[in-house]
Protein backbone atom coordinates (compact mmCIF):
# COMPACT_ATOMS: atom_id res chain seq x y z
CA UNK A 1 0.00 0.00 0.00
CA UNK A 2 2.50 2.32 1.19
CA UNK A 3 4.99 1.00 -2.30
CA UNK A 4 1.58 2.37 -4.28
CA UNK A 5 1.09 5.46 -2.62
CA UNK A 6 4.53 6.55 -3.35
CA UNK A 7 4.39 5.59 -7.14
CA UNK A 8 1.46 7.41 -7.15
CA UNK A 9 3.08 10.43 -5.75
CA UNK A 10 5.86 10.21 -7.51
CA UNK A 11 4.10 10.33 -10.74
CA UNK A 12 1.78 13.12 -9.68
CA UNK A 13 5.29 15.03 -9.18
CA UNK A 14 6.49 13.93 -12.82
CA UNK A 15 3.37 15.29 -13.87
CA UNK A 16 2.94 18.99 -12.32
CA UNK A 17 6.80 19.04 -13.24
CA UNK A 18 6.50 18.06 -16.94
CA UNK A 19 2.85 20.86 -16.77
CA UNK A 20 5.39 23.28 -15.54
CA UNK A 21 8.26 22.83 -17.83
CA UNK A 22 5.46 23.24 -21.01
CA UNK A 23 4.25 26.25 -19.50
CA UNK A 24 7.57 28.06 -19.00
CA UNK A 25 8.16 27.60 -22.37
CA UNK A 26 5.01 28.28 -24.42
CA UNK A 27 4.16 28.96 -26.88
CA UNK A 28 6.88 27.11 -29.01
CA UNK A 29 4.39 26.64 -32.02
CA UNK A 30 1.60 28.59 -33.34
CA UNK A 31 -1.39 28.97 -31.35
CA UNK A 32 -5.22 28.12 -32.91
CA UNK A 33 -7.74 31.24 -31.99
CA UNK A 34 -11.64 29.28 -33.05
CA UNK A 35 -14.19 31.42 -33.97
CA UNK A 36 -17.49 30.16 -34.27
CA UNK A 37 -18.94 32.29 -36.76
CA UNK A 38 -18.63 33.29 -40.16
CA UNK A 39 -15.17 35.64 -41.84
CA UNK A 40 -16.25 39.30 -41.66
CA UNK A 41 -18.40 39.35 -39.04
CA UNK A 42 -17.62 41.68 -35.79
CA UNK A 43 -16.30 38.87 -33.29
CA UNK A 44 -14.20 37.63 -36.02
CA UNK A 45 -12.42 40.89 -37.35
CA UNK A 46 -12.18 42.15 -33.53
CA UNK A 47 -10.14 38.45 -32.89
CA UNK A 48 -8.15 38.85 -35.62
CA UNK A 49 -7.02 42.48 -34.61
CA UNK A 50 -6.25 41.31 -31.16
CA UNK A 51 -5.16 37.89 -31.88
CA UNK A 52 -2.20 39.90 -34.31
CA UNK A 53 -1.44 42.31 -31.68
CA UNK A 54 -0.80 39.07 -28.51
CA UNK A 55 0.95 37.17 -31.65
CA UNK A 56 3.73 40.18 -31.05
CA UNK A 57 4.38 39.66 -27.55
CA UNK A 58 4.23 35.88 -27.26
CA UNK A 59 6.68 35.59 -30.33
CA UNK A 60 4.24 33.05 -31.80
CA UNK A 61 1.23 33.57 -34.71
CA UNK A 62 -2.27 33.56 -32.98
CA UNK A 63 -3.89 32.04 -36.33
CA UNK A 64 -7.46 32.44 -36.14
CA UNK A 65 -9.80 29.90 -37.74
CA UNK A 66 -13.64 30.16 -38.78
CA UNK A 67 -15.78 27.15 -37.95
CA UNK A 68 -18.79 28.55 -38.20
CA UNK A 69 -23.08 26.62 -37.64
CA UNK A 70 -25.47 25.94 -35.16
CA UNK A 71 -25.33 29.42 -34.01
CA UNK A 72 -21.58 29.26 -33.00
CA UNK A 73 -22.27 25.85 -31.49
CA UNK A 74 -19.99 23.87 -34.10
CA UNK A 75 -17.17 25.94 -33.82
CA UNK A 76 -17.27 25.87 -29.07
CA UNK A 77 -18.01 22.09 -29.69
CA UNK A 78 -14.37 21.43 -31.50
CA UNK A 79 -12.75 23.62 -28.74
CA UNK A 80 -14.41 21.77 -26.14
CA UNK A 81 -13.17 18.25 -27.19
CA UNK A 82 -9.18 19.90 -27.85
CA UNK A 83 -6.54 19.15 -26.09
CA UNK A 84 -5.93 21.58 -23.39
CA UNK A 85 -2.37 22.49 -23.80
CA UNK A 86 -3.15 26.01 -24.58
CA UNK A 87 -2.84 25.87 -28.38
CA UNK A 88 -6.37 25.49 -29.50
CA UNK A 89 -8.66 28.79 -27.97
CA UNK A 90 -12.20 30.04 -28.72
CA UNK A 91 -13.67 33.41 -28.99
CA UNK A 92 -16.79 32.38 -27.13
CA UNK A 93 -19.73 34.97 -26.86
CA UNK A 94 -23.00 35.54 -24.74
CA UNK A 95 -24.48 33.41 -27.58
CA UNK A 96 -22.34 30.39 -26.99
CA UNK A 97 -21.60 30.50 -23.05
CA UNK A 98 -24.97 32.44 -21.58
CA UNK A 99 -27.86 32.04 -23.79
CA UNK A 100 -27.45 28.24 -25.91
CA UNK A 101 -27.23 26.29 -22.48
CA UNK A 102 -30.86 27.22 -22.66
CA UNK A 103 -31.99 27.17 -25.99
CA UNK A 104 -30.74 23.59 -26.89
CA UNK A 105 -31.52 20.32 -25.18
CA UNK A 106 -27.96 18.71 -26.65
CA UNK A 107 -25.01 20.71 -27.06
CA UNK A 108 -22.42 18.56 -26.66
CA UNK A 109 -20.20 21.00 -24.68
CA UNK A 110 -20.82 23.01 -21.14
CA UNK A 111 -19.89 26.39 -21.40
CA UNK A 112 -18.79 26.36 -17.63
CA UNK A 113 -17.55 23.00 -17.33
CA UNK A 114 -15.40 22.36 -20.35
CA UNK A 115 -13.94 25.87 -20.34
CA UNK A 116 -11.57 27.98 -18.81
CA UNK A 117 -12.15 32.01 -19.28
CA UNK A 118 -9.04 34.07 -20.27
CA UNK A 119 -9.62 37.41 -20.78
CA UNK A 120 -13.15 39.78 -21.93
CA UNK A 121 -12.26 41.61 -24.85
CA UNK A 122 -15.25 43.74 -25.13
CA UNK A 123 -18.98 44.65 -24.99
CA UNK A 124 -21.23 44.60 -27.88
CA UNK A 125 -23.90 46.96 -26.40
CA UNK A 126 -27.44 47.01 -28.32
CA UNK A 127 -29.24 50.05 -29.53
CA UNK A 128 -33.58 50.55 -29.83
CA UNK A 129 -33.90 52.71 -33.18
CA UNK A 130 -37.37 53.89 -34.78
CA UNK A 131 -37.38 55.71 -38.24
CA UNK A 132 -36.82 59.89 -38.02
CA UNK A 133 -40.17 60.76 -38.29
CA UNK A 134 -41.40 58.94 -35.30
CA UNK A 135 -42.19 61.80 -32.57
CA UNK A 136 -41.50 59.18 -29.90
CA UNK A 137 -37.52 60.40 -28.72
CA UNK A 138 -37.17 58.75 -25.69
CA UNK A 139 -38.03 55.56 -23.54
CA UNK A 140 -40.84 57.50 -22.03
CA UNK A 141 -42.58 57.60 -25.21
CA UNK A 142 -41.97 54.01 -25.96
CA UNK A 143 -43.39 52.58 -22.98
CA UNK A 144 -46.84 54.59 -23.34
CA UNK A 145 -47.49 54.01 -25.96
CA UNK A 146 -47.04 50.06 -25.65
CA UNK A 147 -49.39 50.35 -22.66
CA UNK A 148 -51.71 52.41 -24.40
CA UNK A 149 -51.68 50.04 -27.19
CA UNK A 150 -50.79 46.78 -26.04
CA UNK A 151 -49.43 44.36 -27.95
CA UNK A 152 -49.52 46.59 -30.98
CA UNK A 153 -46.52 48.46 -31.26
CA UNK A 154 -44.40 46.09 -33.09
CA UNK A 155 -40.63 45.59 -32.38
CA UNK A 156 -38.09 44.23 -34.75
CA UNK A 157 -35.41 41.40 -33.86
CA UNK A 158 -32.83 39.52 -35.41
CA UNK A 159 -30.76 37.36 -33.11
CA UNK A 160 -30.90 35.82 -29.81
CA UNK A 161 -29.34 38.81 -28.52
CA UNK A 162 -31.72 41.28 -29.85
CA UNK A 163 -34.64 38.72 -29.00
CA UNK A 164 -33.34 38.88 -25.16
CA UNK A 165 -33.61 42.48 -25.37
CA UNK A 166 -36.56 43.36 -26.67
CA UNK A 167 -38.11 40.57 -23.63
CA UNK A 168 -35.75 41.94 -20.76
CA UNK A 169 -37.03 45.19 -21.52
CA UNK A 170 -40.49 44.41 -21.78
CA UNK A 171 -40.02 42.62 -18.17
CA UNK A 172 -38.11 45.97 -16.57
CA UNK A 173 -40.36 48.58 -18.11
CA UNK A 174 -43.82 46.86 -18.05
CA UNK A 175 -44.07 47.88 -21.64
CA UNK A 176 -46.52 45.19 -23.77
CA UNK A 177 -44.55 45.08 -27.34
CA UNK A 178 -45.10 42.85 -29.99
CA UNK A 179 -41.57 41.08 -31.11
CA UNK A 180 -41.17 40.51 -34.82
CA UNK A 181 -38.98 38.30 -35.93
CA UNK A 182 -36.33 38.74 -39.04
CA UNK A 183 -33.31 36.53 -40.59
CA UNK A 184 -31.23 39.41 -40.65
CA UNK A 185 -30.65 43.07 -40.08
CA UNK A 186 -31.08 44.62 -43.58
CA UNK A 187 -34.72 43.31 -44.38
CA UNK A 188 -35.09 44.23 -40.61
CA UNK A 189 -33.90 47.96 -41.25
CA UNK A 190 -35.08 48.03 -44.38
CA UNK A 191 -39.13 47.16 -43.10
CA UNK A 192 -37.71 49.87 -40.44
CA UNK A 193 -37.35 52.78 -42.60
CA UNK A 194 -40.54 51.79 -44.81
CA UNK A 195 -42.82 51.82 -41.68
CA UNK A 196 -43.43 47.81 -41.46
CA UNK A 197 -42.33 47.88 -38.29
CA UNK A 198 -42.45 50.61 -35.88
CA UNK A 199 -39.10 49.89 -33.74
CA UNK A 200 -36.06 47.37 -33.48
CA UNK A 201 -33.54 46.45 -31.21
CA UNK A 202 -30.49 45.40 -32.35
CA UNK A 203 -26.45 45.79 -31.70
CA UNK A 204 -25.02 49.53 -32.14
CA UNK A 205 -22.60 48.15 -34.45
CA UNK A 206 -24.88 47.10 -37.54
CA UNK A 207 -27.14 50.34 -36.73
CA UNK A 208 -24.65 52.80 -35.98
CA UNK A 209 -24.04 53.66 -39.91
CA UNK A 210 -27.88 53.95 -40.29
CA UNK A 211 -28.11 56.72 -37.36
CA UNK A 212 -25.24 58.78 -38.08
CA UNK A 213 -26.56 59.37 -41.61
CA UNK A 214 -29.66 60.44 -40.04
CA UNK A 215 -31.77 57.46 -41.71
CA UNK A 216 -32.71 56.14 -38.30
CA UNK A 217 -33.52 57.46 -34.70
CA UNK A 218 -31.28 56.02 -31.44
CA UNK A 219 -33.99 56.86 -28.20
CA UNK A 220 -31.53 54.35 -26.12
CA UNK A 221 -28.29 52.44 -25.27
CA UNK A 222 -28.52 48.96 -23.50
CA UNK A 223 -25.29 50.12 -21.26
CA UNK A 224 -26.09 51.30 -17.70
CA UNK A 225 -24.97 54.40 -18.88
CA UNK A 226 -24.33 56.46 -22.06
CA UNK A 227 -21.02 55.61 -23.90
CA UNK A 228 -18.53 56.80 -26.72
CA UNK A 229 -20.72 54.35 -29.44
CA UNK A 230 -23.22 56.55 -29.84
CA UNK A 231 -22.46 59.84 -28.14
CA UNK A 232 -25.50 61.95 -27.37
CA UNK A 233 -27.91 58.83 -26.73
CA UNK A 234 -28.62 58.48 -23.44
CA UNK A 235 -29.23 54.26 -21.83
CA UNK A 236 -32.43 52.70 -21.03
CA UNK A 237 -31.43 52.93 -17.46
CA UNK A 238 -30.71 56.65 -17.83
CA UNK A 239 -34.24 57.14 -18.84
CA UNK A 240 -35.99 55.72 -15.76
CA UNK A 241 -35.93 51.83 -16.39
CA UNK A 242 -33.29 51.59 -12.77
CA UNK A 243 -30.71 49.06 -13.44
CA UNK A 244 -31.67 47.83 -17.18
CA UNK A 245 -28.44 46.31 -18.45
CA UNK A 246 -28.14 44.18 -21.78
CA UNK A 247 -24.71 43.57 -24.19
CA UNK A 248 -22.81 41.12 -26.39
CA UNK A 249 -19.93 40.30 -25.16
CA UNK A 250 -16.91 38.51 -26.43
CA UNK A 251 -15.02 36.52 -24.39
CA UNK A 252 -11.34 34.31 -25.49
CA UNK A 253 -11.36 30.72 -23.85
CA UNK A 254 -9.08 27.58 -23.47
CA UNK A 255 -10.39 24.11 -22.72
CA UNK A 256 -11.00 23.39 -19.56
CA UNK A 257 -7.64 21.73 -17.55
CA UNK A 258 -5.20 24.17 -19.62
CA UNK A 259 -1.97 24.34 -17.53
CA UNK A 260 -2.43 27.83 -15.25
CA UNK A 261 0.69 29.65 -15.94
CA UNK A 262 -0.44 29.31 -19.61
CA UNK A 263 -3.45 30.78 -18.78
CA UNK A 264 -2.13 33.52 -17.19
CA UNK A 265 0.12 34.02 -19.47
CA UNK A 266 -2.44 34.58 -21.87
CA UNK A 267 -4.64 36.93 -20.27
CA UNK A 268 -1.64 39.07 -18.79
CA UNK A 269 -0.55 39.65 -22.90
CA UNK A 270 -4.47 40.28 -23.77
CA UNK A 271 -4.84 43.00 -21.03
CA UNK A 272 -1.30 44.71 -22.10
CA UNK A 273 -2.69 44.52 -26.09
CA UNK A 274 -6.08 45.96 -25.00
CA UNK A 275 -4.68 48.90 -22.60
CA UNK A 276 -3.20 50.26 -25.89
CA UNK A 277 -4.91 53.38 -27.27
CA UNK A 278 -4.90 52.20 -30.84
CA UNK A 279 -6.97 48.90 -29.70
CA UNK A 280 -9.27 51.01 -27.89
CA UNK A 281 -9.83 52.78 -31.26
CA UNK A 282 -10.32 49.90 -33.43
CA UNK A 283 -13.02 47.84 -30.98
CA UNK A 284 -14.60 51.29 -31.07
CA UNK A 285 -14.77 51.46 -34.78
CA UNK A 286 -15.86 48.14 -34.93
CA UNK A 287 -19.16 48.92 -32.80
CA UNK A 288 -17.29 47.23 -29.44
CA UNK A 289 -17.16 48.90 -26.09
CA UNK A 290 -13.76 48.13 -25.33
CA UNK A 291 -13.41 46.51 -21.80
CA UNK A 292 -11.26 43.81 -20.03
CA UNK A 293 -11.71 41.42 -17.16
CA UNK A 294 -9.62 38.70 -16.36
CA UNK A 295 -9.57 35.74 -13.17
CA UNK A 296 -11.77 36.45 -10.58
CA UNK A 297 -13.58 39.22 -11.88
CA UNK A 298 -14.11 37.99 -15.34
CA UNK A 299 -15.03 34.20 -13.67
CA UNK A 300 -17.83 36.26 -11.46
CA UNK A 301 -19.35 38.25 -15.04
CA UNK A 302 -19.43 34.73 -16.80
CA UNK A 303 -21.45 33.20 -14.33
CA UNK A 304 -23.56 36.68 -14.27
CA UNK A 305 -24.32 36.51 -16.97
CA UNK A 306 -25.48 32.95 -17.62
CA UNK A 307 -27.77 33.60 -14.77
CA UNK A 308 -28.90 36.85 -16.50
CA UNK A 309 -29.81 35.29 -20.32
CA UNK A 310 -30.96 32.31 -18.95
CA UNK A 311 -33.35 33.86 -16.74
CA UNK A 312 -34.55 36.01 -19.76
CA UNK A 313 -34.92 33.13 -21.77
CA UNK A 314 -36.61 30.81 -19.84
CA UNK A 315 -39.42 33.68 -18.60
CA UNK A 316 -39.93 34.59 -21.97
CA UNK A 317 -40.07 31.07 -23.09
CA UNK A 318 -37.54 31.89 -25.76
CA UNK A 319 -37.15 28.95 -28.18
CA UNK A 320 -34.69 27.84 -31.45
CA UNK A 321 -36.60 27.17 -34.40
Amino acid sequence: MIRSLTRLAAGLALATAAATAAAQTYPDKPVRVVVPYPAGQGTDVATRYVAEQVSKALGQNMVVENRPGAAGNIGTQHVARAPADGYTLLMGTNGTHAAAPFLYKDLGFDPIADFEPIALIGLLPMAIVTAPNNPVNGIDGLVAAARAKPDAINVAFTTTTSRATLELFKQQAKAPLFGVAYKGSAQAIGDLVGGQVEYMADTIASLRTMVTGGKLKAIAVTTVTAGELLPGVRSVAEQGIPGFEITGWNVLYAPKGTPPEVLKRLAAEVEKVMALPETRQKLLQLGIEPKTATGAELDRFVRAERDKWGGVIRSANIRVE
